[in-house]
């Protein structure tokens, strides 16, 4: 028997088998009912029967069509090339509206079971972002001998413009099926916006000169190379100049253009980078493949000119695509156990960083396990207490609260619930971590279970250092040299500003 109906449909009998129809009974699985209502089989659809299904066009559409598609025609995802072409907007992919009119056919007319066979489609007129497109389709032949049915498609838009016009064949299931609607998994697109809108930030201004500290191994000088091709840093490489060359040779990476400095030992390297950095030959400096403690000797280190009055800090600049800002989440990389004056600097460096990076008044969150004030826990006494230090002037620039549990700093909706009344809670732009364990495990959280991009920087010194892992992605390596040149490109304004 399916051999029989695979020769009236036009198709092959394997075909028909793996598309789940046995020649007289609906293949029932979870691919194929998709309902939530009960489908029209064959012996109950009537020639001129009609159903259809509405949705809004949005760019997340687009995208996760584009995904699934593998489609990334610019026309459908950028902007600026879409206002271009003659249609000057974002538009649809044209199968998207194809897509609806099967969203018909297998969850409403027929529904559960249906079988595609065939279907030609004639697009009008385009779809645009905030389009309502109605598909509908309409019986016009039934075959009883294959249970095939052909149905008139149409889609059109919500001022009635025809979009596209076609037929459809399909194998209408032969059982009376009722689903309940079934649970789909839920869609998280990932964006990273946030770090490419700090790259863009970079375009107008000239390469920093950055001192390269121990680049000994592929990913330390690659990712120098690779943020000098992006135009954000001028690399000087300070290490051992035969290592450094076969480590380029080895992994094809092409250094010619760039100066070495040759110094055999990591220390050294590291000692020699912050004299460039004091001297005004870089006004910046890259960790290598050296530890950090290292780099950090050398730079905290009185004699060599680039301490500041403020305490050294880290800062995790963070893309959570969950989140609709950029999060400085600081200190989890320097700082082990700060006091209560360490913490004064590490608000005021984080402060001052945000409104670098275009954050007029940045909103600090004080982070402890609760909210409420607790004698025995001190990161609960050390919030109130910076709240105040913010409110007489000691620390500038920010909104600060605190303590504050950190679902109550990133929802505002938390907050509520809990009776909190903060100006932080929901749009916090900086979270300030009790010590570095509970930083390091939250910014490493965020980035491995949410998908975020992390840069690293550090603070407080006279000159910016770029910290980066070996686990970094290249939008990670690339976010942090961005944020080293705009505070570097920052310095060297307050510089000019001083000397006139």
């Amino acid at each position: 028997m399916l051999a029989e109906l695979a020769s009236k449909v036009g198709l092959g009998p394997n075909t028909l088998a793996k598309r789940g129809w046995d020649g007289g009974q609906t293949c029932i699985d979870n691919e194929m009912l998709v309902a939530g209502f009960d489908n029209v089989p064959f012996d109950e659809i009537q020639i001129g029967q009609s159903a259809s299904m509405s949705r809004e066009l949005t760019m997340d559409d687009i995208e996760l069509f584009a995904t699934v598609s593998g489609n990334t025609n610019p026309v459908h995802l950028d902007q600026k090339y879409a206002e271009k072409t003659h249609h000057q907007k974002i538009i649809a992919h044209g199968m998207w509206s194809g897509a609806l009119i099967s969203g018909v056919l297998g969850s409403k007319l027929p529904g559960s079971g249906t079988v595609y066979l065939g279907q030609d489609l004639n697009f009008q007129h385009t779809v645009g972002l905030g389009d309502v497109v109605t598909a509908s389709v309409t019986v016009l032949e039934k075959h009883p001998e294959s249970h095939m049915v052909v149905l008139d498609c149409i889609c059109v838009n919500q001022s009635g413009k025809t979009i596209l016009t076609g037929i459809a064949k399909v194998i209408a299931p032969t059982l009376k099926v009722h689903r309940d609607t079934l649970d789909l998994p839920e869609v998280q697109l990932i964006h990273h916006d946030q770090h490419d809108a700090l790259l863009h930030k970079c375009d107008a201004l000239e390469p920093t000169p950055t001192a390269v500290v121990f680049p000994c191994n592929e990913s330390s000088l690659r990712g120098a190379v690779e943020a000098a091709e992006a135009g954000l840093i001028d690399p000087v490489l300070v290490g051992p100049s035969a290592r450094i060359k076969e480590v380029a040779t080895i992994y094809g990476i092409d250094i010619s253009r760039y100066r070495l400095v040759d110094v055999e030992f990591a220390p050294d390297a590291a000692q020699t980078a912050a004299i460039l950095a004091r001297d005004g030959h870089v006004e910046a400096l890259m960790k290598g493949s050296l530890h950090t403690d290292e780099l950090m000797g050398a730079v905290v280190r009185k004699e060599n000119g680039l301490r500041t009055p403020l305490r050294i800090s880290h800062v995790f600049v963070m893309n959570v695509p969950t989140y609709q800002r950029t999060l400085l989440i600081t200190d989890a990389a320097i700082n082990i156990a700060p006091s209560l004056e360490d913490k004064a600097h590490i608000v005021q460096n984080a402060i001052n960083l945000a409104k670098v990076l275009g954050v007029e008044t940045p909103n600090v969150a004080i982070l402890s396990a609760v909210e409420n004030i607790n004698l025995k826990i001190p990161s609960t006494l050390e919030a109130a207490v910076l709240c105040k230090m913010a409110e007489r002037g000691q620390i500038k620039g920010g909104v600060l609260d605190g303590p504050l549990a950190f679902d109550n700093a990133i929802s505002a909706e938390a907050a509520t619930t809990k009776g909190i009344s903060s100006p932080v809670a929901g749009v916090a732009d900086i979270l300030l971590v009790p010590d570095l364990d509970s930083g390091n495990m939250l910014a490493k959280q965020l980035s491995f279970l949410a998908n975020a991009d992390a840069a690293g920087i550090v603070l407080g010194a006279k000159v910016p250092i770029i910290l980066t892992s070996r686990a970094d992605n290249l939008r990670s390596r690339l976010a942090s040299c961005a944020v080293a040149a705009l505070l570097a490109n920052a310095n060297r304004e307050t510089r000019q500003a001083r000397a006139a």
